[in-house]
């Protein structure tokens, strides 16, 4: 039985922080290291004009952002699953994600950036790959 009011626990709820995709990232910047891959900072802010975005990895020298999306929250296309329960939550819910992830890469292409994104599968079958990709687009 719930002993919280809705209000209550709508200001409990607001004070948790989220951890992102933490180990798909470290993963990711471990792999960099092993591999000599420099010039990198993770979640470090890119202005979008009136706001600004905090990619996982940016590339400030080379204009390259990287996206590590986790399969469950950014809809990939091999992964993704649509929940059975709450739908009228999830799938508005999803679907925003998956049309803010568009609009802030059309923002930072028009702002002269790339955009890399690496699916967290990705990541976690074969990190080196992923890097192999990304020092392909930073030679480019």
């Amino acid at each position: 039985m719930e002993k919280l009011t809705k209000e209550q626990r709508s200001q409990l709820m607001a004070r948790v922080r989220p951890k992102g995709n933490l180990s798909t990232e470290v993963a990711l910047a471990k792999a960099f290291r092993r591999n000599g891959v420099t010039g990198w900072r993770r979640h470090l802010p890119v202005g979008l004009g009136n706001r600004s975005v905090r990619p996982d990895f940016v590339f400030r020298q080379d204009r390259l952002v990287v996206f590590v999306h986790g399969c469950f929250w950014h809809g990939c296309p091999l992964h993704a699953t649509t929940p059975t329960t709450r739908c009228s939550y999830w799938v508005p819910k999803l679907s925003a994600n998956k049309a803010r992830d568009r609009r802030v890469e059309r923002t930072l292409r028009k702002l002269g950036w790339r955009v890399m994104k690496i699916w967290e599968h990705s990541v976690r079958q074969d990190p080196d790959r992923c890097v192999r990709r990304i020092v392909k687009a930073l030679a480019a």
